[in-house]
């Protein structure tokens, strides 16, 4: 195909000569044939999806479930061990089923990047309109697109009616674009490119004619899903941190293994019974519970969350809050309300402060300098004549701009809708991007007064004369100045600013007489909570940053009001920037304004080499890659795309920055707790293989000191419960006075793997006595009572975990119910274990006396007391994590 690079820039005609085509006649059918062979179809590439059975064979490929499937084959080559197998395998299953769940609810980005694609379109053809198949649109059709079209391709504008188009998806900026035919020079942003229109916007007024220069995966919405296809989602710290766990336990095993084969081999025991210790080692080593255990506490942490309006998709991601070193948020509806405001106006030479956020009329209008408020009346009328928004109940019917004028006019107390009935209009000029005003014409006594908005730079120019507090003075070179200086004060505060102005005429059509009454600065305002929730951030070792579409100087503004300091960076000094510079601009720069798909890209893997956290919000399509890129990406829930909804692992409810900051804090609750569980569990599995090792060495029994089935049941049953307690235990006071824990940090540091090792010799002393205690009245007795024993050494020790530091008796003895009533029914469940028939043929146990629990709980306590000597003796030092 011929080089149609940089299209924008190109006059319409150099442009149809280079695509070989007349625009009035459009393509003939066999050259559009043609043309198709080459380019192929107008639609999205699509990625082949993993099958199911691919998907299920990975949820059970992980270390630790691998040496659960080697325990449980090794356990059904022993004709007396086929029980082990199936429960294994039932473990096994389980573990599986809930990650095959999870996995098949993955990503549907792209399928719902191509449910934005328009099913046909209006082209031009041999002369005639006709439609065709969107996917058989090639560069050079002509395409006739009018209000609530979906652009089909990306094309050049060739003639425009009024054409304004809603680029949010692409630009993540929600004001529509006013599109021209005009080339626009030079090296341009997205956002700015003005004379083109790209896939998958919608046409929100006018009509136009539009001269496709790229199609399917070439045009800009293509870029993205290919940017989508090749960003891998990353895998979070807390899975990266079990898997690395899993591989370790996993060897641990293994050595255990061999060292007690040799040894049972070496004391004349038989290949049974080397097996079936083999087995029981393996599934020592393992913490069967642990992955559901996991599994449901991020699930009950979701629920907790969709309550404060976070709806966390990824269970993993609920934790991966609580690392977030750097928050990359989004400004429109995030850090703002969404809703344009009036902050300032200048009438008459004076300036005034408007007060209240919203639609709502709550506000005020005030004069800077302290003084009197003039008659506005004239200021406002015009405001609202040439107007075609409604505000009521404070919700919004048409322009965001539009809107708060008329909310501006209600905070005065004027009576809009009784204005407009009382002063109909006979006339308009539309706004055209072109003119960059409108004009609307009511009779006013014997003439035709007009009213008349727009750009300020633009009215300055149609103006004759100018407002001042004595009356209209005419609008020289001194009065320009002035004005101009009026405009840079406003845009200095990051305000859009729109000049009114009005006129009598004797016809429809602007007056020689235009009066500029005076200027209204604009802004979506900044949401009341966001300040404090960005202090929060910072206080937490949080650094935020702002990336969005819109204009620097804006950006800058909004960014300083909610707290967020630095230098600010444009999408083209990005580009001039290479790696490493754009890494070094990353520790000085807060705002990143006019960024396209492919810059927020390089900025969340730029934070990633640096080892940050990521968190990364958006609501538009041109959101979605990075969303997938980043640690854990949040999507708007009120504004957001289905793409960007289907990319993030977060979707916020009310798109408030602040449900952020209380979702981060849920998240290093979790964490913590999870925390807490792992060295719980993990405790428990040391102290099993340490138990059946030693007790392979001291006994020669033939058999273990506890089965497999018994340790399977201290993995799920005896831990699972209290593990899962543990995950719900409240959020401590300073967990957002502390910095975010380093990213390479262990969930087991070597602090905590020593307090692990010292509890667990304590628990195989114990059991291994009341094995050695029992013995003498026999191998059932002696299992029944080291099993009774090591299951109520973790009732125990899970007070112990509650806190590395305090006392178990501290006020969190008594704090979480939940705990209390799983370690009640893990009581139960024991006690039917020993007692019932059905149990003790399972089990291999027997029933025990009152004085055998008495002996068991004692010994089991030990835990407790060594445990507490210890913190004693710790808090006497500086204490560390």
């Amino acid at each position: 195909m011929p080089d149609v690079s940089d299209p924008w820039c190109l006059e319409t005609g150099e442009l149809a000569s280079r695509l070989d085509v007349d625009p009035g006649r459009g393509l003939d059918s066999s050259d559009a044939s043609d043309r198709l062979e080459v380019t192929g179809p107008n639609r999205l590439a699509e990625a082949p999806s993993r099958p199911w059975w691919r998907v299920l064979v990975a949820q059970v490929a992980g270390p630790l479930n691998l040496v659960l499937v080697v325990a449980a084959a090794l356990a059904g080559v022993v004709e007396r061990s086929y029980r082990e197998a199936l429960v294994i395998g039932l473990v096994l299953g389980l573990n599986g089923v809930l990650g095959f769940v999870q996995e098949r609810r993955a990503d549907r980005a792209v399928a719902a990047l191509k449910s934005l694609l328009s099913p046909s379109a209006r082209v031009r053809r041999d002369g005639r309109v006709t439609e065709v198949p969107a996917a058989e649109l090639v560069p050079g059709d002509v395409v006739l697109v009018d209000a609530g079209d979906r652009v089909p391709a990306d094309g050049r504008v060739l003639s425009t009616v009024n054409l304004e188009t809603d680029e949010s998806g692409l630009t993540g900026e929600s004001a529509p674009v006013p599109k021209s035919a005009a080339p626009r020079q030079g090296e341009m942003a997205l956002p700015d490119r003005t004379s083109m229109a790209h896939m998958t916007s919608i046409v929100t007024r006018g009509r136009g004619e539009l001269l496709v220069t790229s199609t399917g995966m070439r045009t800009e919405i293509g870029k993205v899903a290919g940017l989508l296809e090749r960003t891998d989602s990353t895998r979070t710290p807390l899975q990266r941190q079990l898997d690395k766990l899993g591989v370790r336990l996993a060897y641990l095993a293994g050595v255990a293994v061999l060292l007690v084969a040799v040894l049972q081999f070496a004391a004349g025991g038989g290949i049974g019974e080397v097996i079936t210790l083999a087995v029981a080692l393996g599934v020592a080593a393992i913490p069967e519970g642990l992955p559901a255990v996991v599994t449901v506490t991020l699930a009950l942490g979701m629920r907790r969350m969709a309550r404060q309006r976070a709806i966390v998709k990824r269970l993993p991601a609920v934790e991966t809050l609580g690392a977030t070193t750097v928050i990359c948020t989004d400004k429109t509806g995030t850090l703002t309300l969404n809703q344009m405001t009036a902050r300032s106006l200048w009438y008459a030479g004076r300036r005034y402060l408007v007060s209240g956020e919203g639609y709502g009329f709550e506000g005020a209008i005030t004069a800077e300098d302290g003084g009197e408020i003039p008659d506005l009346g004239e200021l406002l009328t015009t405001a609202v004549l040439c107007n075609d928004a409604v505000v009521q109940d404070a919700a919004l019917v048409g322009d965001p701009t539009e809107g708060a004028l008329v909310t501006l006019a209600g905070k005065a107390g004027l009576d809009v809708m009784a204005l407009r009935g009382a002063t109909p209009r006979v006339a308009e000029i539309p706004f055209d991007s072109a003119l960059k005003y409108m004009a609307t014409f009511h009779r006013h006594g014997p003439a035709i007064r007009a009213h008349v908005k727009g750009a300020a730079d633009v009215l300055l120019h149609l103006a004759t004369h100018v407002r001042r507090e004595h009356g209209d003075v005419p609008l020289d070179d001194d009065a320009r100045r002035r004005l101009l200086a009026e405009l840079d004060h406003l845009a200095g505060r990051g305000q859009r600013v729109l000049a009114v102005a009005h006129g009598d005429t004797e016809v429809p059509a602007l007056p020689k007489r235009l009066v500029l009454i005076g200027l209204i600065g604009l802004l979506d305002p900044a949401r009341p909570e966001a300040r404090a929730a960005v202090a929060e951030c910072h206080a937490a070792g949080i650094d935020v940053k702002m990336i969005t579409g819109d204009h620097l100087a804006t950006a800058t503004s909004i960014a300083r009001a909610v707290g967020i300091e630095g230098d600010g960076l444009s999408g083209l000094d990005i580009d001039r920037l290479d790696d490493r510079a754009l890494e070094q601009a990353l520790t000085t720069t807060g705002v990143f304004a006019r960024v396209a798909p492919e810059h927020k890209i390089r900025i969340v893997d730029t934070l990633k080499r640096r080892d940050d956290v990521v968190a990364m919000t958006g609501d538009g399509v041109n959101d979605a890659p990075a969303l997938k890129a980043a640690h854990i990406g949040v999507a708007m829930g009120i504004t957001g795309s289905d793409v960007s909804k289907e990319a993030a692992a977060m979707i916020l409810t009310d798109d408030n920055f602040a449900t952020i900051v209380r979702a981060v804090r849920a998240g290093r609750t979790i964490y913590d707790n999870i925390v807490k569980f792992v060295r719980f569990q993990v405790g428990t599995n040391v102290a099993a293989i340490l138990t059946m090792v030693i007790g392979s060495l001291l006994f020669s029994t033939g058999t273990s000191v506890l089965t497999p089935l018994m340790l399977l049941w201290v993995n799920v049953i005896a831990d699972g419960p209290p593990a899962l307690a543990l995950g719900l235990e409240p959020p401590r006071p300073s967990v957002m006075e502390e910095p975010p824990r380093r990213p390479g940090a262990q969930i087991l540091s070597a602090g905590r793997l020593t307090r692990i090792l010292l509890s667990g010799l304590v628990m195989v002393a114990g059991t291994l006595y009341a094995f050695a205690h029992g013995l003498d009245r026999g191998i059932e007795v002696a299992h029944t009572l080291a099993f009774v024993t090591f299951v109520v050494f973790q009732l125990f020790n899970i007070l112990n975990v509650r806190d590395e530091h305090a006392s178990a008796f501290g006020g969190l003895l008594f704090h979480n119910r939940r705990l209390w009533a799983a370690l009640g029914s893990v009581l139960a469940l024991q006690v039917c274990a020993v007692y019932l028939p059905a149990a003790q043929s399972l089990f291999g146990t027997t029933a025990l006396t009152a004085l055998d629990w008495l002996v068991a709980t004692a010994i089991a306590s030990s835990v407790l007391w060594a445990e507490e000597l210890r913190k004693a003796v710790s808090r006497r030092r500086p204490a560390r994590r």
